[in-house]
């Protein structure tokens, strides 16, 4: 806040580094506010709300609550920055702000849901099972699509549809090659192309396939990696943590591996489960590579 107050018409914030290298950007403040009254407006919040923030401020969904609740003109609520959430006793929260990681402990806490009128989850994907245990514990959940540069979400979805759909004043697009593109006249970026393939609905919604750059072109095929991992750990919940990659390969030019953790499955056990799971032989995995652990930001997204 006391950056907010400065002269600057800009705050500098941090890039996540899923896709690239960290990187600093300037964000004007006029932005800022634009996104804050989209979101303010669509969950409701005025100046008698409270917002919970058990983020850190150095990154866009930490900044951009103590933006909405400075907006509104309401209470923002600091929590510690952990995975264990605990929220003071008796207090009501309108909006809660959270990562995935920060999902299994909320859920567990005893009248979550009277206590928490809307959830908003970003930073990185939510597995199925933990949807499900969202659900489950009648919380109101959003998950958001957006990035640094626009200002945290410029669209949401429901956690049992795939479908995003547009904040105020956003219209969505498809490049050539079938990455999203995000436009908007009340921002001054206008414009932006994405690195993410979509399957677009509209110039108001799309179905997230997965990111250009990670997909697999193996013997002229295209694997998205993310929608592969989405089928098998829907399917074969069991197994370790892991992601698809590309790898060169003399036949295919490139072909899909699996990159997991290791655990007490053999490679052959899973390879056949695998397998089995998809309905597709070419999409399956040649062979697994083990790591002792898999790589990830801050925010929880891995760093393929």
């Amino acid at each position: 806040m006391r950056l907010w107050d400065g002269p600057e018409p800009w705050i500098e914030a941090h890039t996540s580094g899923s896709t690239d290298t960290p990187k600093t950007i300037r964000l004007l403040k006029s932005d800022m506010i634009s996104s804050a009254r989209a979101t303010n407006a669509f969950f409701g919040i005025g100046p008698d709300s409270v917002l919970a923030l058990p983020l850190s401020v150095d990154y866009i969904a930490g900044k951009m609550m103590a933006v909405r609740a400075r907006v509104a003109g309401c209470r923002l609520m600091e929590l510690p920055v952990s995975n264990h959430i605990e929220l003071p006793e008796g207090t009501v929260v309108d909006l809660l702000a959270v990562v995935p990681s920060q999902l299994p402990s909320l859920v567990q806490t005893p009248g979550i849901a009277g206590r928490v009128r809307h959830l908003l989850i970003g930073g990185a994907p939510v597995d199925d099972a933990t949807a499900r245990r969202v659900t489950a514990a009648g919380l109101d959940a959003r998950l958001g699509y957006g990035m640094t540069e626009t200002c945290s979400h410029v669209a949401l979805r429901t956690l049992d549809s795939p479908v995003y759909t547009a904040m105020p004043g956003i219209t969505f697009g498809v490049t050539p090659d079938g990455c999203l593109t995000i436009s908007s006249d009340r921002f001054s970026w206008r414009r932006l192309e994405t690195r993410d393939v979509v399957s677009l609905h509209g110039p108001d919604a799309f179905t997230w396939l997965g990111r250009a750059d990670n997909t697999i072109n193996s013997g002229g095929f295209k694997i998205h990696p993310e929608q592969v991992e989405n089928t098998l750990r829907r399917a074969l919940p069991w197994l370790p943590p892991f992601y698809i990659a590309g790898r060169p390969d003399c036949k295919w030019g490139t072909a899909a591996v699996m990159v997991a953790e290791r655990d007490a499955h053999a490679d052959e056990d899973i390879l056949r489960a695998v397998h089995e799971a998809l309905t597709d032989s070419r999409l399956c995995p040649r062979r697994i590579e083990r790591v002792n652990t898999l790589p990830r930001t801050a925010n929880g997204k891995l760093r393929r």
